[in-house]
């Protein structure tokens, strides 16, 4: 199907983007949001997202406002159904009079209900992607061609949706700020738990919010031993204070060489303790985003459900793992992941892939006794 254009949308307008689903969604609508901001340089673009989302957009340069709504019809959401909340939402999107909203969703996901938010508020003009005509809903409607398997990557998938309005980006990098001085406090943060930053070092995300994506602890444990044993790195367990017991069972798995750090980072500090590390080693999940976007390489144990979110424009290593039978059948779409997928996750195969990836980045690898050449103090902003 031939992209569909319409009139560009002038510049000025108040846009409202909708995206409230998890963090790393966000971060990869970054290219979209920054090809508005360069196409139309005086838009103010206020981002309508979750909680999840709200955390990591407060570090995105190209938004100018966020408004954070849990809405009922995203999975991700924990709060309860309440019409109510829906109604005086539309009527708080309706007293800010944007001129225009965009529909940002994965291809599973229908736009509808977001379309019919934007409809009760009043906003005459909408673009989004939806399978079934929309009508009136969806003012500028492109006719969504993935169905039942993504296609095309997601910052490809909203990089296209916003050029259907005149919106353009030659830099479709994601986008992420951090706060001056963090990443100083990052290293101060791993010094004090007892990394010794004078030593190879690597960071292993094992968490995930849904468990068809999640590695088995026993198989990191084992990966993490052998990267002590053979190369003496030392193995850093990130994750969120409810993460804090999971990854403590890794490390005890793991023994001497490893560190649990989880929980003792906020947002901000968290994007800069993967901004520092040589490597991340995680599941398919938001801090995989997170290291593209501040350019650290990763190496992702990859469950065969979402093939459109795999790392994007950074050097990475990206193996596949089936999902377990029992959450597969709860949902079709784990059913139509394109084969073939290799090569598969073991700890043998993900072992020969950072040994690789840190080859190619050797650079990375310069401990504080072997400074590089650019200091990591000069690049705060990374686009």
């Amino acid at each position: 199907m031939n992209q569909i254009s319409f009139e560009p949308w002038p510049d000025g307008w108040r846009i409202l983007c909708t995206r409230p689903d998890n963090l790393g969604d966000v971060l990869m609508t970054t290219p979209a949001f920054r090809a508005l901001k360069e196409s139309f340089p005086t838009c103010q673009l206020t981002l309508l997202t979750s909680s999840a989302g709200a955390a990591v957009a407060r570090l995105i340069p190209e938004i100018d406002e966020i408004i954070i709504f849990d809405v009922p019809w995203v999975k991700a959401s924990c709060q309860a159904a309440d019409p109510s909340a829906l109604i005086d939402m539309a009527d708080q999107l309706r007293q800010r009079q944007f001129d225009a909203a965009i529909v940002f969703t994965v291809q599973s996901q229908n736009p509808l209900p977001m379309a019919m938010l934007c409809y009760l508020a009043g906003i005459s003009h909408v673009l989004g992607y939806c399978r079934e005509n929309p009508y009136q809903l969806l003012t500028n409607w492109l006719p969504d061609p993935e169905v039942l398997v993504a296609t095309r990557h997601e910052v490809t998938r909203q990089l296209n949706l916003v050029n259907a309005i005149g919106a353009n980006t030659m830099n479709k990098r994601l986008s992420l700020t951090l706060p001056l001085g963090v990443r100083e406090a990052a290293r101060q943060t791993l010094t004090g738990t007892g990394v010794d930053l004078h030593q190879p070092w690597l960071l292993l995300h094992p968490g995930v919010t849904e468990e068809k994506r999640r590695y088995p602890p026993e198989q990191f444990a084992e990966l993490a031993r052998r990267l002590i044993a053979n190369d003496n790195i030392q193995i850093v367990l990130t994750g969120n204070q409810s993460e804090w017991a999971y990854a403590e069972l890794i490390r005890e798995q793991i023994g001497t060489g490893a560190f649990n750090v989880a929980g003792q980072f906020d947002l901000p500090l968290f994007c800069a303790l993967i901004a520092e590390a040589p490597l991340l080693v995680a599941n398919n999940t938001g801090p995989v985003h997170i290291a593209a976007a501040v350019s650290t390489p990763v190496v992702v144990a990859y469950a065969k459900t979402n093939p459109q979110h795999t790392p994007w424009m950074v050097s990475n290593r990206v193996l596949y793992m089936e999902v377990a039978e029992p959450l597969r059948s709860r949902n079709v779409l784990l059913q139509q992941f394109p084969e073939p997928a290799e090569p598969r996750a073991t700890p043998e195969s993900l072992l020969e892939a950072i040994e690789k990836l840190r080859k190619e980045t050797a650079g990375r690898w310069m401990t504080e006794s072997q400074p590089a050449t650019i200091s990591n103090e000069l690049v705060d902003t990374i686009h």
